[in-house]
Parts: structure tokens; C-alpha cells; sequence
């Protein structure tokens, strides 16, 4: 069975009055009951992360910080949101979200957190709207648990995954692999296992030919047992924030590439939807819905 997590508490912050498209995260399921594509069993509730979950891949203070809402006014503005405890609920529901689907992908094979993808976060910092780094969290109970040996994140957001890179620097356990632009956010970038920055403008033929020639290799050499996907939609043309070029078919064609090297090679994956900031909230929900789909097709749900 396809597990999703989805809480209430996703959206919250939009009911707080920040500025940020958060309304995906409601719309995202909506469409998916709507369309058929699952059913409301798919889905689960997670809980609030503990302090010592997040601690397992951040810094205790940092942690502390953030549950007690006495982070300094510098790194709250580094992060880019009001720190309020709705919005700390949120960020420990969503990393509870993103274990349990570790756990239920162990089992299924594939499973997506509606949320999720907070790639900013690292160690010691947040930035990029993001508190906690759900899959470096989830990657660190996996392995502390022996449930996995070998972890591959693939991180095909637009933004690089600093925060991510930042975590598992010295730990050879994790793999880190991302493509992102190479002149956006952020500016000043972390150094993960693989690196490759593409220029703007960017269009399907060239982004598809990097993924198709790399990423096969990379499974061949690190020869992971669990992967986690941030399948971020802000590769989109549409997309205000991503400044590449590419359709919604090259974005079809880069989620059904990166499920069917999982299938051949028998690994279950977790999947976090990441950054989609297009100006019509169609587009970012449509994209989103897609990687579902082509999960479901695939997978035979």
C-alpha cells in the first residue's frame, strides 16, 4: 500500500499570514482524492518529533533553541519566517512524517511525505524557510537504528541542498547527489558527495542528459540500500524562483528515471515534494501530482 503523510499542521503557517505557498500542501491531496489516484487510507498522521530525534542529525543547542523559540533574531531572519510554536509543530510533525515513510518504504518499496524536503537545514543552522532537514534526520535514524547501511539522497530541487551537505560531510555513510543552479539560492554553497550546478536558462534535453549520465553511475558506486528524493518542482519554466527552462514532461521524465533506478536495483525511496513556487498554483500542484502518479503507475498501487 502507498503510504503518504500529510497532517493538518502542514498548512498552518498560512493561516498565520506568511508568505509563502503553502497552500500546495492542502491542495496536493485534494487533487489526489479527487483524481483517484488514492484513497484517504493512504494517508497517515505523523507525530511531533522528539528533541532527540532532531538531534540526531543537529546540533543540540540549535535544537534546544528551536523548541524553546529563543532562537537569535539573526538566524530567524536567516531562515525567513516569524519562529512561532505552530510553526516548530509543524517542522517536528513533518520530520516525524518523513521517518515514519522511511519505515513504510522499507516495507512498500516507495512512500511520500506531502511535505517535507527541508534541504536548508544544517547541522547547526536553518536558512531557506527551513528548521529541521527532515531526510538527513530520517537518514540518521535509519542508520542508528541498523536499518540501513548505505543511504543515497538525491536532491533535484532547483536550490542546492546545503543544509543536507553540510550534515553528512564527514559521514561516509551518506551520499549526498544534487543538481541545482548554479547562480540561485543559496549563494554560498556546501560541498556534497556530487555536485552539479547548471546554468540558467536551462533546458530539458541538456538537464535529462546530466541526470541519465550520472546518476546510474552513482548508484553502480555507492550501492545504496535506502534512498530518499527530494523531487522539487521548481525546475519548472514556470517557476518564479528556479530560472531553468524545463517542461512539465522533462519533470514527468526525471521523477520516472530516478523510480525505475530504484525498482531495477530493488531499493526503497522516500520521497519529500521540495520547493515549487510558480505563479499559478496550478502548475506547482499539477507537477507535484504527477510524481504521485507516475509512483503509482510504476509500482502498481
Amino acid at each position: 500500500m502507498l503510504k503518504i503523510a500529510f497532517h493538518p499542521e502542514y498548512i498552518h503557517p498560512v493561516r498565520e499570514g506568511h508568505r509563502f505557498p503553502m497552500e500546495k500542501y492542502e491542495l496536493i491531496p485534494l487533487q489526489l482524492l479527487h483524481e483517484g489516484v488514492v484513497r484517504k487510507e493512504n494517508f497517515f498522521e505523523p507525530a511531533l518529533c522528539s528533541f532527540e530525534t532532531a538531534c540526531l542529525a543537529h546540533d543540540s543547542v540549535y535544537v534546544r533553541d528551536i523548541f524553546d523559540l529563543t532562537l537569535n533574531a539573526k538566524m530567524i531572519r536567516r531562515i525567513g519566517f516569524p519562529l512561532t510554536k505552530s510553526l516548530v509543530d509543524r517542522e517536528r510533525y513533518l520530520v516525524d512524517g518523513t521517518i515514519q515513510c522511511a519505515l513504510y518504504a522499507q516495507k512498500y518499496n516507495i512512500s511520500f511525505n506531502i511535505a517535507g524536503g527541508t534541504h536548508h537545514a544544517g547541522y547547526d543552522f536553518g536558512e531557506g524557510f527551513c528548521l529541521l532537514n527532515d531526510q538527513a534526520v530520517a537518514a540518521r535514524y535509519l542508520l542508528n537504528q541498523q536499518l540501513a547501511n548505505r543511504i543515497l539522497i538525491i536532491d533535484l530541487d532547483v536550490h542546492q541542498g546545503n543544509g543536507t551537505a553540510h550534515i553528512f560531510r564527514d559521514d561516509e555513510r551518506v551520499f549526498t547527489y544534487s543538481i541545482h543552479g548554479d547562480k540561485n539560492f543559496p549563494f554560498i554553497k556546501e560541498q556534497s558527495d556530487l555536485d552539479i550546478p547548471v546554468a540558467d536558462g536551462l533546458e530539458d534535453d541538456v538537464y535529462l542528459q546530466l541526470l541519465g549520465d550520472s546518476l546510474p553511475l552513482i548508484f553502480e558506486k555507492v550501492k545504496p540500500d535506502f534512498v530518499f528524493y527530494q523531487a522539487g518542482v521548481d525546475i519548472l519554466a514556470t517557476d518564479k524562483l528556479g530560472k531553468l527552462k524545463l517542461s512539465p514532461e522533462a519533470c514527468r521524465m526525471r521523477d520516472e528515471f530516478v523510480f525505475t533506478l530504484c525498482m531495477t536495483n530493488k531499493i526503497p525511496v522516500q520521497v519529500s515534494m521540495g520547493g515549487g513556487y510558480s505563479m499559478h498554483i496550478k502548475d506547482i500542484v499539477n507537477a507535484h501530482c504527477q510524481t504521485f502518479k507516475i509512483a503509482v503507475d510504476l509500482y502498481n498501487f
